[in-house]
């Protein structure tokens, strides 16, 4: 709607959507909403492609640049909140890499799990640990080794080292009543099963597609592929979809909450969608 009435064009900070066959389990906006504006990192890449926060940046920045010079104001959406920083502030790479580090913790990964590395995170680093999930893993080992070589959090280093930026950055969030937000969680994830969301995951691994991809290590995908193994009935993946996507949401807050820069709107409804559409660009035009 916003993108529409700016008659301009949506980025995806979406890490997932960019994947062509994963649809159900992502929320890729509808057909109709992708003919109504034009949407950059959507069906972009097969699933065992690699892409990452820094590769995002820089074709980012050049589609904005683009826009720019289309006197279009880029419209970037999505979950992600590392992507959006990235955009706004930039990335750094400065601190060095340890290999022989790297390849213990990649040892203790394959020995006792993602989650295994994931709490001495939490251990060591509690504030970066609550930016990231396990899953994530090669974030959390990043961050191991960040702390290992330099002592200092790796949130550290990203506060000290923003990017001059030649644009203005205007940014909005939805804050949804915390129960409502679950109930939204519970029908969304009810509505992904009935559109096919276990057929989706059975034609993507049918495809050929490892179920290690770090593209399926996502909410909605890893259950149901544990499910499809034999690790446990659909009742129970369902269940696990739906508490580990409250668990990524309550995160996302925590990340977002965080940013000083956010104008949030509190929204109780989807009705108030239109609404709130309005006031940002009254915001934005003030």
């Amino acid at each position: 709607m916003l993108a529409k009435m700016l008659n301009s064009e949506i980025i995806s900070a979406d890490s997932r959507q960019i994947y062509k066959v994963l649809s159900i389990g992502t929320a890729k906006p509808s057909e109709t909403e992708q003919n109504i504006a034009k949407h950059h990192f959507i069906n972009s890449l097969n699933p065992n492609e690699d892409f990452n926060v820094s590769r995002f940046e820089i074709e980012a920045l050049k589609i904005i640049d683009k826009l720019h010079l289309q006197n279009k104001i880029p419209i970037v959406v999505g979950g992600s909140g590392l992507y959006i920083r990235a955009i706004v502030d930039g990335l750094w790479n400065d601190v060095d890499t340890d290999s022989d580090f790297r390849e213990k913790l990649m040892k203790e990964k394959e020995e006792f799990g993602i989650q295994y590395l994931y709490d001495k995170l939490v251990k060591i680093d509690s504030k970066s640990a609550e930016t990231m999930l396990p899953q994530n893993w090669k974030r959390v080992i990043r961050a191991l080794e960040v702390f290992h070589l330099t002592g200092k959090s790796i949130l550290e280093f990203h506060n000290e080292h923003k990017r001059e930026s030649d644009y203005i950055f205007h940014q909005f969030g939805l804050m949804w009543n915390r129960e409502v937000l679950y109930q939204n969680i519970e029908l969304r994830v009810d509505e992904m099963i009935q559109l096919g969301l276990v057929e989706e995951v059975k034609s993507i691994l049918e495809m050929g597609y490892s179920a290690d991809l770090n593209s399926l290590n996502t909410v909605g995908y890893k259950e149901i592929v544990a499910y499809l193994n034999g690790e446990y009935d659909l009742e129970r993946a369902i269940e696990l979809i739906k508490r580990n996507t409250r668990r990524f949401a309550k995160r996302q807050m925590t990340w977002f909450r965080k940013d000083e820069n956010i104008n949030w709107f509190e929204i109780k409804d989807k009705n108030e969608i239109e609404s709130i559409t309005s006031g940002i660009i009254d915001r934005f035009c003030s």
